[in-house]
């Protein structure tokens, strides 16, 4: 095979990378998962936590893959590995962004299909046809949707299509490369993205119970901080902005020498962060003028705020633009987690960009199939990824970054002075150790709680008792 070169194609300006970048973190889960698990953890607490595991745990580990991008100029995987041969050290090092990189695609395999499921929601909305006055009617209508109702075959074949439609949108985008792909989409879509936010902000804060929403998310319940509150701001500020998945190595390739990284870097994780603050305001202020449970998680979008929306004056119209916010939100993570693949297969001899984006969607096509036909699956792929691929890439990551990459190697990148001192003292004193806690505690949490799998006394108090002895019973 011959040598693999620098990638040519380059962000055309910084905003168009700060967007392209801002979309690929900004996903679904900033929607229902921040602000629950912020009530749920000690809101204000919890959210003084978040910020600070922001700060010195998803902010230097970002800042990390960005250069090494930038650095080599390749695909996340080849480009590990050529800087891992430019250290002297072994190629094997490129298990760093195997891990990530099959993360992202199995991430990418169920979150098409949760797109899918958006999509018809939002056709639904602008149909006018998203039935149920009551929880039971609308957690019926979402059964009958995705293929879990009394005639599920015809649902099926239906989100199937969906599914079919959207993955076709995002090999078009990825298709086309990052100049005229990525960035033209995300240039687009994110703008129109913050603004239909406010839009639906204003609406929710104008017609709903906002100081219950300020109470739930933003006041400090100390009492409620334990542990598992670290655990989950360390996972949520993590898992959040998008780093462990080789797709900001990725995009990092793409960066042109005058685009200053800490700084982007810091708005990236900034904007991600604010969004993820706000977005509270978006669903819950109606959630609880509805008189729902704030507690639904994931069902959230598709059982109570079409509940919710129809119990309040002009829900019809929001949920028309609440649901599209949503699958904007889906469509841009999902173009910059299948640009991981593409861009590796890219640099493959005789692969062409187009050819490479076309294979990826008809892998995923016949993957997400399965899980339409069968949905069970879905739950091990998030216990799998969430609880043990993720953290221990990102784990990998800065274990590779902080330790086997020289200071030099990443001075081109970063600069010399005090942000290179305090990025490389955190990501080899501090950020490791921490993502290890997340891998190790997170993962035994997750099997506690999803497969009721008892674990022994002291772990059970440090991690709560998740697991429910009744079911023995």
């Amino acid at each position: 095979m011959a040598d693999i070169g620098r990638k040519s194609d380059t962000f055309s300006s910084r905003f168009g990378f700060i967007m392209a970048s801002v979309g690929s973190a900004v996903g679904l889960g900033n929607f229902w998962r921040f602000p629950y698990t912020a009530g749920e953890n000690g809101g204000g607490a919890f959210i003084l936590i978040y910020i600070l595991c922001v700060l010195l745990i998803a902010l230097p580990l970002l800042m990390a893959e960005y250069s090494m991008g930038r650095k080599s100029g390749m695909s996340a995987i080849e480009g590990v590995q050529s800087l891992a041969r430019a250290e002297s050290r072994s190629q094997n090092w490129g298990l760093v962004t195997w891990i990530g990189s099959l993360t992202a695609f199995f991430i990418l395999s169920f979150y098409v299909v949760i797109s899918a499921w958006l999509l018809a929601y939002l056709i639904q909305a602008i149909g006018g046809d998203l039935h149920g006055t009551t929880a039971a009617e609308s957690g019926q209508n979402f059964a009958n949707t995705i293929g879990q109702g009394e005639d599920p075959m015809p649902s099926k074949w239906y989100i199937l299509a969906l599914l079919g439609v959207f993955l076709a949108a995002n090999v078009f985008i990825v298709g086309r490369g990052v100049k005229g792909g990525i960035e033209r989409a995300a240039t687009i879509l994110m703008p129109a993205f913050f603004v239909m936010l406010i839009v639906v902000v204003g609406f929710a804060v104008a017609t709903g119970d906002t100081a219950r929403t300020v109470a739930f998310i933003f006041e400090p319940k100390w009492e409620d901080v334990g542990f598992k509150t670290f655990l989950a701001a360390l996972g949520q500020a993590f898992f959040s902005i998008g780093v462990g998945v080789g797709l900001m190595i990725t995009y990092g390739a793409y960066l042109d020498r005058e685009t200053n990284i800490p700084k982007s870097s810091a708005i990236v994780a900034g904007s991600d962060t604010f969004v993820s603050l706000i977005a509270g305001f978006a669903i819950f202020p109606i959630v609880f003028a509805a008189g729902l449970p704030e507690n639904a998680g994931p069902s959230l979008f598709f059982v109570s705020m079409p509940v919710a929306f129809e119990a309040i004056p002009g829900g019809a119209i929001f949920a028309i633009v609440f649901f599209a916010l949503a699958l904007f939100a889906a469509f841009t993570s999902s173009i910059s987690l299948m640009e991981v693949s593409v861009s590796w297969l890219e640099e493959r001899q005789g692969v062409t960009r187009f050819g490479a984006a076309i294979g990826v969607g008809f892998v995923l096509f016949m993957v997400g199939a399965a899980y339409v036909f069968s949905l069970e699956y879905l739950d091990f792929m998030d216990f799998m990824t969430e609880g043990l691929l993720l953290p221990l890439g990102g784990f990998l990551a800065a274990i590779f970054a902080g330790w086997i990459l020289s200071r030099d190697m990443l001075t081109s990148e970063l600069g010399e002075g005090t942000i290179m001192n305090l990025w490389r003292f955190l990501m080899r004193w501090f950020v490791p150790p921490f993502i290890g806690l997340v891998l190790v505690f997170g993962f035994l949490d997750k099997i506690q709680d999803q497969y009721h799998v008892q674990l022994p006394g002291a772990l059970e108090m440090l991690l709560g008792p998740n697991y429910d002895l009744t079911l023995q019973e």
